[in-house]
């Protein structure tokens, strides 16, 4: 592991996407354990290509100051036809939502997380982490759903919704329920087109990372409420439909939207082959981030629509990031990245947490 990171200056963190609880329940990883002690325990493991090699638990983001994350709810439904993995029908896939729920439950009441759903709850959650403390903080919280194939009727959302729930995205990998998503095509279906409407009228959040272009193009035309990408880089930088195009970066500036960075190694270079290519074959480090972090800002004019949404551990390691990320807390390696390169401190916690906390100010208030 690299050196200790110098602590007492770090910035606060907002990691806009971490898929906690389907590390914790399908990876099996105890995320209260060290991360020494969850790389041990799979290093025999081999039912994954990322055994060995996580970078996130609660013991490390408190080490980087990641005090607060938006964590997924993820399960997909597929027809019997479809090549991808996911459960048999949408009422299987609310079920494992339902218990990737219960494991925040968990979490929360051994004072591990804290759920954060509101303006109210937010503010108290950091001024808790602002105050002088030898104790143990819980990390906070705010639900997410990746992939709205769960979500069967409108009335699943209103559950969801009493539940935590506070931000959505209506697709995921290939073909969903609500619409086209990675490496597909095509617009929102007409029950995409029915639980956006409900998303709009319920205010949640609608995450649009994930979404194809025409699916997109739709979702904009359609939707009026606040929308972030929570975990997206770009596709001038890594040329794959998963990334946006800057006419896409641009539209959502112009909705006043906020695009969180991600670490995973083919949404940053040009060329990545899945599965074969490693990150020391491109050098990989994360002065390519701050180019992802540095093209957005300059086709936005400004920092204020640049956060980090590391994906990291999502359905990947170390084997497919930069490398001198080692940990989660390492992220904190990247505000030295941006100084040299011109970002005031000001800027640097800007992307680091101020733009997506004003992003929430706004939205919650």
């Amino acid at each position: 592991m690299p050196d200790p990171i110098d602590e007492p200056s770090q910035p606060f963190v907002f990691d806009c996407h971490l898929d906690l609880s389907m590390n914790a329940m399908e990876w099996n990883r105890d995320l209260t354990r060290s991360l020494e002690h969850i790389r041990r325990r799979e290093q025999h493991l081999r039912d994954q290509p990322d055994r060995g090699n996580g970078i996130v638990c609660f013991p490390e983001m408190r080490r980087g100051n990641v005090g607060l994350c938006v964590a997924t709810q993820i399960a997909r439904s597929v027809d019997r036809f479809s090549r991808m993995p996911g459960w048999s029908s949408p009422a299987q896939a609310w079920a494992q939502t339902q218990g990737q729920l219960a494991w925040y439950r968990e979490m929360e009441a051994a004072g591990e997380m804290r759920c954060i759903t509101d303006l109210a709850g937010l503010e108290a959650h950091l001024a808790d982490w602002q105050a002088p403390s030898s104790g143990r903080r819980p990390i906070g919280y705010i639900l997410s759903l990746e992939g709205a194939d769960s979500l069967h009727t409108p009335a699943h959302l209103e559950r969801a919704v009493a539940q935590g729930l506070r931000a959505v995205g209506l697709t995921h990998y290939g073909p969903g329920r609500c619409g086209a998503g990675t490496d597909d095509e095509g617009p929102l279906t007409p029950d995409g087109r029915e639980l956006l409407a409900e998303v709009e009228r319920l205010g949640l959040i609608l995450d649009v990372t994930h979404l194809s272009d025409e699916s997109f193009r739709d979702a904009l035309n359609r939707f009026s409420g606040p929308m972030w990408a929570s975990h997206s880089n770009c596709r001038a930088l890594a040329d794959w439909n998963r990334q946006f195009t800057d006419d896409q970066i641009r539209e959502l500036v112009r909705r006043d939207a906020v695009i969180g960075v991600a670490v995973d190694a083919i949404m940053l270079v040009h060329g990545w082959r899945h599965h074969r290519s490693k990150p020391q074959d491109f050098g990989l480090s994360l002065e390519r981030l701050a180019d992802h972090i540095d093209h957005i800002c300059q086709l936005a004019g400004d920092v204020r629509h640049v956060g980090i949404g590391t994906d990291a551990d999502g359905g990947f390691g170390t084997e497919q990031m930069p490398m001198d990320l080692a940990s989660i807390a390492d992220i904190q390696r990247l505000g030295p990245i941006l100084a040299l390169r011109g970002y005031t401190q000001a800027e640097i916690d800007a992307i680091f947490h101020g733009n997506f906390l004003a992003f929430l100010r706004r939205v919650w208030r």
